[in-house]
């Protein structure tokens, strides 16, 4: 079955993706160096000042391979040449059965990281005597067999059908694009209504939409519980990732070439799982999505019992009251839109120190509900988040987010203040009202931790307006890195924090905390500036904001760090330009890519995400620590930063049955 309009409008208005990411990562190894001195406030351990790390971060751009201290790394490099498929069916059928073996040993009890996934796919191509170019082939298969049965487990009516664009006739095609791709008419005129049909004849949910940032978004809703995929090995690498890391059943048909021209599929692998209904008795993986789903259900569920209006009895209404309006518009914004995953990380956190039992469930598995103090915790999270995108958006002139126009654009300048000040007394409202269930000490903490956060958030933002105003100002990578330890990182700290304090006493706790989410929100902060440059479907949709507003990035950073004269000069005439902001993009993109500015900030990138993973290594208990992995595997996981493929460049896809291959 299609997804319903009532079902279309809920996802739409709920939480948005956590984003989509390569599961493909062929990294190996290194080394780099560490530097763990933490400030500190009222003698707490705070990251107000990260200069002396974040000054041997800058400087070491690029990473060498005889840093000192070992850390688990993996290098970023060119994955194109490990994504090759089998050409024949019969050396196809061979490795997916040889896969379908090796499976049956692995451990199914918790999912797979990038890491481990890559670990088993080398492991097994050296076991069949297969060469290294069929890893992600062979990755793919792997995370099948893995996941197959429980896939099988789930009803039909509770999974979702993926297909590609590239199925439909590309020429004639009557079928419109939605926001969850393409509305298939059923005409005949290609193979995608083949497979709908039948899909929707047994309850499936079907999406045209490959490597579509909707599919999280629906599961995390409620509205399915496992995805069965056909794609190319390059969609699948950018769409898999999170979905296989948070525990999400899914099976994926890999086609045989990712040019979107003259490719094919093995028709009859598809066939093989989209029948079949096999329940199991109980979960054999655990998986986050229980959690996620909790998070997403404060706002779309229980948000008028966690959060009741005082002033409006109807919040839907076109038009409130004036003395109504700061609130309503207010719980508007609270309650839609956004991805809700710092107040996922409060909840997992204080889930992970109180036994794990959150992820011991799979993704059917009932919805766990928390006691109204630490889902208001969680709430007040979200809510300083907002009030915080509110103000940033006015600052930055920030035309859209979340897809629609931005508050100041809605209401104007100084209600849209008013109601970002508005939301900041929410949060401590909802801290306050989780007394009698966490008590007054952390209640008192976690406001501490809360009132720290947004002071160092207000140091970064000022110093990046400084800096707006007087952009003659030599930014250095150091100074970006400054800025964004105090713009991004607090807000991870305090979700992390609160989370682990309502549980009891974090004393182990205090320097873990500070240096994992510096880590964690620096290399957020510049994987959003790489963001940039390809646009934000699910955020601030313009490609190029950032850059065009000529905003202290560290890409701009990179590039005064490592231009010539000439080019510093062009740079500094850019800055002032009033030409076309495709001139400028334009010129601005030659300077990066001469001055190898993506290049470095991917290493960065990396760096942040081996030192977060050293940090989370040693973490006790047991279900923490893998929940410290899963937000570096996920708040920090590679992406594609090239442009997507127009629509109208795809092309009809032929079908290969078992019997012609």
């Amino acid at each position: 079955m299609s997804f319903t309009a009532s079902e279309r409008d809920e996802v739409a208005g709920s939480s948005g993706s956590l984003g989509l990411s390569p599961v493909l990562s062929a990294g190996t190894a290194s080394a780099a160096t560490i530097d763990r001195a933490t400030a500190t406030h009222d003698g707490q351990p705070v990251a107000t000042e990260p200069a002396d790390e974040l000054e041997h971060e800058a400087e070491e751009v690029h990473v060498e391979a005889d840093d000192e201290a070992p850390i688990r790394r993996r290098e970023r490099r060119s994955t194109s040449h490990l994504k090759a498929v089998p050409e024949t069916l019969v050396l196809r059928e061979l490795i997916k059965a040889e896969a379908e073996r090796f499976a049956k040993g692995l451990d199914k009890s918790k999912p797979f990281t990038k890491d481990e996934l890559e670990t088993q796919g080398r492991k097994f191509l050296d076991e069949i005597h297969q060469p290294e170019k069929f890893l992600g082939f062979a990755m793919v298969l792997i995370g099948n067999f893995f996941w197959k049965q429980q896939f099988l487990s789930i009803p039909f009516e509770r999974r979702m059908l993926l297909l590609p664009h590239c199925l439909k006739h590309a020429e004639g095609c009557p079928a419109d694009y939605d926001e969850y791709g393409l509305d298939c008419e059923k005409c005949g005129a290609c193979s995608i209504a083949d497979y709908k049909v039948r899909a929707e004849q047994l309850g499936y949910k079907v999406l045209v939409a490959e490597g579509s940032p909707i599919v999280l978004k629906i599961i995390v809703s409620g509205h399915i519980d496992g995805i069965l995929g056909v794609s190319c090995l390059n969609v699948l690498e950018k769409a898999i990732d999170k979905v296989l890391v948070a525990g999400v059943p899914s099976y994926a048909i890999p086609l045989h070439s990712g040019d979107c021209k003259n490719t094919s599929l093995d028709e009859s692998w598809v066939w093989d799982v989209l029948e079949k209904y096999e329940p199991l008795p109980t979960p054999q993986t655990s998986s986050y999505v229980p959690l996620m789903r909790s998070a997403n259900d404060l706002f779309d569920k229980h948000f008028a019992e966690l959060l009741p209006p005082l002033r409006t009895k109807n919040l839907g209404i076109a038009k409130p009251a004036p003395l109504a309006l700061t609130e309503a518009a207010g719980y508007e914004w609270l309650a839609h839109g956004g991805k809700r995953f710092r107040p996922f990380i409060t909840l997992a956190a204080y889930d992970a120190v109180t036994g794990g039992k959150g992820i011991e469930f799979g993704p059917g598995e009932e919805v766990i509900r928390f006691s109204n103090g630490a889902s208001r915790v969680a709430m007040a999270i979200e809510a300083f988040h907002k009030a915080s995108l509110v103000h940033d958006d006015i600052q930055d002139g920030d035309l859209y987010r979340y897809g629609r126009e931005t508050l100041h654009r809605q209401h104007g300048i100084g209600q849209a203040i008013n109601i970002g000040d508005y939301l900041i007394g929410l949060g401590y409202r909802l801290v306050t009202a989780a007394k009698a269930d966490i008590g007054s000490d952390a209640v008192a903490d976690i406001l501490d931790r809360m009132a720290n956060a947004h002071l160092r958030l207000c140091d970064g933002q000022g110093a990046e307006m400084a800096w707006l105003a007087e952009p003659h100002q030599h930014l250095t990578p150091l100074d970006a890195l400054q800025i964004y330890a105090l713009k991004t990182s607090p807000a991870f700290e305090a979700a992390l924090y609160s989370g682990l304090r309502m549980a009891g006493p974090v004393a182990q706790y205090e320097e873990l905390v500070p240096q994992f989410c510096r880590q964690l929100g620096v290399g957020f902060q510049i994987l959003n500036d790489l963001h940039d440059w390809n646009g934000d479907d699910h955020n601030k949709m313009v490609a190029g904001q950032d850059a065009l507003s000529m905003r202290p990035t560290l890409l701009l950073a990179l590039a005064f760090n490592a231009a010539n004269s000439t080019q510093k000069d062009e740079l500094n005439e850019i800055l002032r330009s009033t030409d076309s902001a495709a001139s400028r993009l334009g010129r601005l993109r030659k300077i990066y890519d001469a001055c190898g500015v993506f290049e470095k900030a991917e290493a960065l990138v990396e760096k942040s995400r081996a030192r977060a993973e050293v940090l989370a290594d040693s973490v006790e208990p047991e279900p923490l620590r893998q929940l410290l992995y899963f937000l570096v595997d996920t708040v920090l996981a590679d992406e594609d930063h090239t442009p997507a493929i127009p629509p109208q460049q795809l092309f009809q896809l032929p079908i290969v049955s078992l019997q012609h291959a």
